[in-house]
Formats: structure tokens, sequence, C-alpha cells
């Protein structure tokens, strides 16, 4: 019963199949629509189900909703399940710490809370004292924090407000050592950056036009790039940047930790290959445009003086660290630092003037540490195989944070010592769940065109391979994604009461680099299903489960 009511959610899904309408399901209309591609005739019944703001869809969804509510509420063991989904949840929860100047801040749920708290420590040893409430915004748990982005020296932060989970926001200003808010609110942002100048006079920040001044459908385009001077109206914001000649195009501006340079990361759409432009901060002159020609990713690492470092996929697939000298910036002088190499080089930040390097071997995280110049210096050992999160440091630290986690493993927050060379936790995990009976284990197996594809798969451990397992298989495969393993207290009590969870690395993501994510993206995107489709069979095959007791999920 409680197996059953965990596949509801995914069986929903079906509730528009006419068979099941004509029985207990609300009744979705199917059109006579149908379009050509090239020759190939496609259906397309439920077309009018893409517009949610119809009057007939939200009846559709209300009716849905409904349905979903009686069979759950009139359920028996409803509060069982409620009872220890709460219990599970209810544990402390924290970020990885950043240090800004000599400050410590990070994030903290103290269990149930709808939102987290900004916090922040004048050192490792002093008591926290919380900069940011989101849950003393709104009485419901709907206004959240959406972007932090801090001063050099920590004394000011800039933080968008979210409502109901729009992607639009509002920019506030607060003081850490009061908490005061200043009076002026930035409009018309949505995900972009805030960089400020190491004075604290002020910063940039990128936003798109006032609504009214554009057309509906180009309120998300002409992203411009604005000043905006401490104590000011934002009327008086002094545009920097903008490319009315491609309205498509967005900036993400930054300042290197050094304070010289301005930085622009320039994007389109869902791209993966981005632009960089720069101007000394001290300049008010024309954009340099670095790197302008769209023609691979460009990930800006740091700077030693006007030498920049990029992690960057270009003629590498699994990527490679580069240096640029600004002073001779022709490509015949880039420099490779660190050459691409068989693992996927997944991230890359600067501490203590070495990289530290987030490799990706198998879809599991690995860290080393490299000098300025590339070479290898030692590996960190990882407590067990994983997923390391948002590492924190800069070039001047000789200490770095990061956190780790996997399906049995909540997030735990690591201090990793350069001067001592020591990792150590630095935070734990206090959930109430004994992990000890479970296992995660990785197998490979092949799909339609015999390309070897990653499996997940987490269990009890002494499994019974009987094919009546009941099996949750997910996957995604798209956007340069990643699905590594990941924390999730809904899998715990899915696998409490004997359920299976398979997670396909299915291609399309970012597992193994940008051929992986060609591989699943256009012409090839058939090669996605036909990987799914695949795990699917080697779970039946392999008798964790039959066609009757597996269920998918993606998204």
């Amino acid at each position: 019963m409680i197996i059953k009511k965990f596949l509801l959610f995914i069986l929903i899904i079906i509730m528009t199949c006419p068979l099941s309408a004509k029985f207990i399901y609300p009744s979705a209309r199917m059109d006579d629509i149908t379009d050509d591609y090239y020759g190939t005739k496609v259906s397309d019944p439920y077309r009018w189900l893409e517009d949610p703001d119809s009057k007939e869809t939200m009846s559709w969804v209300e009716e849905e909703n409904k349905l979903t509510s009686e069979y759950l509420n009139n359920d028996s063991e409803r509060e069982e399940i409620k009872k220890r989904l709460t219990e599970l949840l209810n544990y402390p929860k924290y970020s990885t710490p950043r240090k800004e100047g000599n400050r410590y801040f990070f994030y903290k749920n103290d269990g149930l809370q709808n939102q987290y708290i900004l916090y922040m420590q004048k050192s490792l040893d002093s008591e926290p004292v919380a900069v940011l409430n989101p849950n003393e915004f709104s009485t419901d748990g709907t206004v959240s924090i959406n972007r932090v982005s801090y001063s050099n020296d920590g004394t000011l932060i800039a933080y968008g407000i979210s409502t109901s989970g729009s992607d639009w926001q509002e920019i506030k200003i607060r003081n850490t050592d009061t908490g005061k808010d200043c009076e002026e609110i930035i409009k018309w942002s949505r995900n972009g950056g805030v960089a400020w100048k190491h004075d604290d006079s002020g910063f940039y920040y990128n936003r798109y036009p006032e609504p009214g001044t554009v057309t509906k459908e180009d309120e998300t385009k002409y992203n411009r790039v604005y000043w905006h001077r401490l104590a000011t109206p934002q009327s008086e914001d002094k545009l920097i940047y903008e490319r009315p000649d491609s309205k498509e195009m967005g900036f993400y501006p930054f300042i290197t930790d050094d304070g010289e340079y301005l930085i622009l990361i320039v994007s389109s759409g869902t791209s993966t290959k981005n632009r960089v432009y720069y101007r000394r901060t001290d300049s008010d002159g024309d954009f340099i445009r670095l790197l302008d020609e769209d023609d691979a990713s460009y990930d800006f690492i740091d700077n030693n003086g006007s030498k920049f470092y990029f992690r960057t996929d270009l003629d590498a697939p699994k990527s490679k660290i580069i240096a640029i000298d600004l002073d001779k910036p022709d490509r015949n002088n880039w420099h490779i630092v660190v050459p691409e190499q068989s693992d996927v080089m997944s991230s890359v930040i600067a501490v203590n003037n070495q990289f530290v390097i987030e490799y990706m071997h198998d879809v599991c995280s690995l860290l080393s540490i490299y000098d300025m110049s590339g070479k290898f210096i030692r590996k960190i050992t990882l407590p067990a195989p994983g997923s390391v999160g948002a590492i924190y440091g800069e070039m001047k630290d000789k200490e770095m944070f990061f956190s780790f986690t996997s399906f049995l493993y909540p997030a735990h927050i690591y201090r990793y010592d350069f001067t001592e060379e020591k990792l150590n936790l630095f935070r734990s995990s206090e959930i109430k769940f004994d992990s000890s009976p479970y296992e995660t284990k990785q197998v490979f197996y092949k799909s339609k065109d015999g390309t070897s594809v990653p499996l997940f798969i987490t269990c009890k451990k002494g499994l019974v391979y009987d094919g009546n397992n009941p099996v949750i298989l997910y996957g995604y495969g798209g956007f340069y994604a990643s699905m590594t393993p990941y924390f999730s207290t809904n899998l715990l009590l899915w696998l409490e009461h004997g359920g299976v969870y398979a997670l396909a690395n299915i291609r399309g993501g970012g597992e193994y680099g940008e051929e992986w994510h060609k591989a699943g993206m256009l012409q090839n995107k058939q090669n996605v299903f036909d990987d799914f489709i695949a795990a699917g069979e080697y779970l039946i095959e392999h008798k964790y489960t039959s066609h009757k007791k597996l269920a998918i999920q993606g998204g």
C-alpha cells in the first residue's frame, strides 16, 4: 500500500489516456490535430493543455487535484507516511561556508523552516549571527532569497527577493553589521549578477527593460548592464553596456578578486557557448571583446595580473585550463596550463595560489590540486563515491570549504587546510536515518547502438532478484546537466519500504563531456530515449523488477 502511493504521483501522468478517462479520471478533450514533419505525421490531441491560463485547462487541473486529494486523504496510511517524512526532513541543514573579507557566511535551516536563513560569523569559533531571514518576509513562506552578492569586505550584501517562485526579483541592499536595509530598491532583474566595486561605492548589475517600454515578448530580452551608486535611486543608474543589435544576448557582470577588472560573461539562450568582454574597473572606456567567436564554453577561473585563466571545452570536449595574457591576447599566444584528460573537468577554482580541480570519473567526483604552472600536486581523498558540491575559497586563502553528498550520504561540509594539507569534517548531518542496511552500486548497460551507459542502483542489501521489487527509474538527458549522486529524504522513505531507486546517466547530459551532451541533442535526440528504455530493460532482465512494477520519472 505504501509503495503504491509513491507510484500514484507517477501514475497521474496517464490520466489523460482516453481509456482511463472514461472510467474514474476527469475527461481530457482530444482534438483532431496532426502535424506533418517532412512526411511523418504526428498527432497532438492535447495541444490545448499547453495554455496553462485558459479556463478549460484550469478547470481540468482543478478536477485532477480534487481526484488526487480525495485518493490521498482517504487512505489510512497517509498520516503514517507524513509522520515519517516529517521526521526525516526535520534535521539541521547547512550550506557550504564562504569567506568574504574576514567574515564567514552560510545558510542554515533548522529543519522544517520554509526558507534557509543567512548567517555570518566573524571567525569560525564565534557565535553565528542571523543576517537575512526570508521567513520573516511572508506568512506563507513563498518569498525567498534568490541570490546574495557580497561586498569585498563582507560589510554589505545585495540580495534578490523572489515571490512565489518567480524569476523576477527585486534587489535590496543590507548592512551586515546593523542588519538594516538601504532605501533604494533595484527592479526588473532576473537571475543575473551583481559586481561590487572594492571601495563599496556601489555595484554593476544586469537588468531587463522596464515593462511597457518594449513589446511583451521582448521583456526578457535586451539585457543591459548598469552602474548603481549607493544611496541613489535606480532612476539615476548609469547604463554601462547594451547590445540593441543582438537582443538575445545576456550579460553577467563580475569583478575580479584583485578588484582590477570588470568582466562580462556574455551568453545567448541555453547555449553552453559564451563570450567574454572586459575593461579595467577604473575605466569608462569601451569593453574589450577578449573572446567573441562564440565557439566554446569559457569559464573564468581567476587572474594573476593581466594573465586570465579559463576552463574551456575548446577543442577539448572534457575541458582543459588555458591562460590568456591580455597584453598578448592573440590565439597563437594562448597557453594550455592543464590539458584535457580522460575524466571530465567539472569545475575549477583558484585557492592558495593553486588550482583545485573537480574531475568526474564515471559520474563521481574526484578532487586534485595543481600549481599555477599546471603541475600536479596531490589528490584530496574523499570519504566515499559521491558528489562534491559548492567549493568556496579565493586565491589568497589558506583554506577552502566544500560539501559532499551521495544517495545515502546527507550533505556534510568539509574544510581543507592548505598549510597542513589536511581534510577535516567541518559540519556533519544529524538526520534520523540509519544508512547501514542499504547500498548503492553502479553498473553499466548497453544501449540500442552499443553505447555503454552508467546506472546507479540504490536498494537494501541482500535484495532478492525475483522481479517483484518496485523500482523508480529516473533520467534526464539534456542541457549538459550531469545527474550525479544526490541525497533526498523522499528516497529514504522509498527505500525503507522496500523500493529500489535507479538513476540512469543517459546521453544529453555532461557526464562524459561535450561529446556525451551532443550525442543526445538535436538529430541525436533519439539516443536519449533509447538509453532510457535500455535502462528499464536492464532492470527487468536482471530481475530487479518487472514491467508491471517499474515506474519512470524525469525532469
